[in-house]
């Protein structure tokens, strides 16, 4: 397959293409012309390069997917690593939603005086807020809330 029927089917611009053969996650198996051609295995190549893309990997760790014939050599422990940094992605993501919830529907007369929201600052001045592999900020699971509504204590403490 020619470059641009590599991008056509697999929805990677051919720059992308050219710039994954620099960085050795994909290999043309010569030219026509001008053109660089592409043995049809280049596309699962290029889903895995997606996925891993998707998931939060680098090229470089990508790269390392992939043994010196070209074919997949996943480490199952990167994998395993990737899966815990993504949890703590996403407690970080819910704690974050469930402030957010709060803060919409906070009866405080301004969100400055919500201490809910000032965890919320507090936790993003700190840097906790943001950072990769950063475990969930704490200000969340005291905050009385629930399912971003406050709770009965909160409502009735205002």
């Amino acid at each position: 397959m020619d470059i641009a029927e590599v991008a056509k089917r697999s929805g990677v611009p051919a720059s992308a293409l050219r710039f994954y053969e620099e960085k050795g996650l994909i290999r043309s198996v010569g030219r026509q012309g001008l053109r660089r051609r592409y043995d049809p295995g280049v596309l699962d190549r290029l889903a895995l390069i997606a996925l891993g893309r998707a998931a939060g990997f680098s090229l470089d760790e990508i790269g390392r997917m992939f043994g010196s014939d070209g074919r997949p050599r996943i480490d199952r422990r990167m994998l395993a690593d990737k899966a815990e940094q993504l949890d703590g992605t996403i407690r970080m993501l819910v704690a974050m939603r469930r402030g957010l919830r709060h803060a919409a529907v906070c009866p405080a007369p301004s969100h400055m005086e919500c201490p809910t929201f000032r965890r919320l600052l507090s936790a993003a001045a700190g840097g906790a807020i943001g950072k990769r592999g950063r475990k969930a900020p704490g200000f969340i699971a005291t905050s009385g809330t629930r399912r971003g509504r406050p709770s009965r204590a909160a409502r009735a403490k205002a």
